[in-house]
């Protein structure tokens, strides 16, 4: 008992929780925000989770899982939360107030395909290939839903890979994906003679985002903004969003 005691009250010397937690994430691959778990630049994403719950004695289980299966997995409480995700992804699911970063939707051609994006109208001359469960915004996810003729969807890990090599091919015109997602899996894979041709430039605010099912979200969205301000006035969030190639988006 004494033992006991001593150690509680070190984990509260350390501002460690007693009740360390192992918090489960889950997201389809998104580098750079979230690429290959246990690599060296696991996305900048991950890197933050893992310092804001670290500071307060949790540790991480990050695993790649298809987009839709993650949302739903982690809405029933299977997982704790998803990274890279817009309000729109799922509102009903338990945010941070501090966010981690902007990210806008874009559109990629062939180079010397004779397109470039001017208004939702234009895509629906073009054969588009899009990721199944992704938020792309209200407008524009009404349009993809209404036009399945128009709009191809794949789901799994490697979705943004095979709708490269489709519009490789031919077998696609469009492929819409954020800007600096889209340029690290381009460079991962070695293609080139593929350029985008238009954004939507509607930035919007990208999250982790926790399971409405489990009343731990609460806590751990309050460790999020907690943490995220203390990285950002260490200079640790410049530090490590620099890895990538990106900066402070405040």
């Amino acid at each position: 008992m004494k033992k006991l005691s001593i150690l509680c009250a070190s984990l509260m010397l350390t501002g460690q929780s007693v009740f360390a937690d192992t918090i489960s994430i889950r997201a389809d691959e998104w580098y750079p925000i979230n690429g290959e778990p246990g690599a060296a630049k696991p996305g900048f994403m991950i890197e933050l989770a893992e310092k804001v719950f670290g500071a307060a004695g949790h540790t991480v289980d990050y695993k790649l899982m298809p987009w839709e299966r993650a949302l739903d997995s982690v809405r029933k409480g299977d997982f704790d939360c998803v990274v890279g995700a817009y309000k729109e992804d799922a509102p009903d699911f338990v945010f941070p107030d501090e966010f981690w970063g902007y990210d806008d939707t874009a559109f990629f051609t062939r180079s010397g395909h004779n397109w470039s994006f001017d208004g939702l109208d234009s895509l629906l001359t073009q054969k588009v290939a899009v990721i199944n469960g992704y938020a792309y915004g209200d407008e524009l996810d009404a349009l993809i839903e209404a036009n399945p003729g128009v709009f191809q969807g794949l789901g799994g890990n490697d979705a943004l890979e095979k709708n490269i090599k489709k519009l490789e091919a031919g077998r696609v015109d469009v492929v819409i994906e954020s800007p600096s997602v889209m340029q690290a899996k381009l460079k991962d894979m070695g293609v080139s003679g593929i350029g985008m041709a238009g954004t939507m430039n509607e930035p919007s605010e990208m999250y982790i985002a926790c399971s409405p099912a489990k009343a731990s979200s609460k806590d751990y969205v309050a460790l999020v903004d907690k943490g995220t301000r203390a990285l950002r006035e260490s200079g640790e969030l410049d530090a490590i969003l620099a890895k990538y190639g990106m900066s402070d988006w405040k």
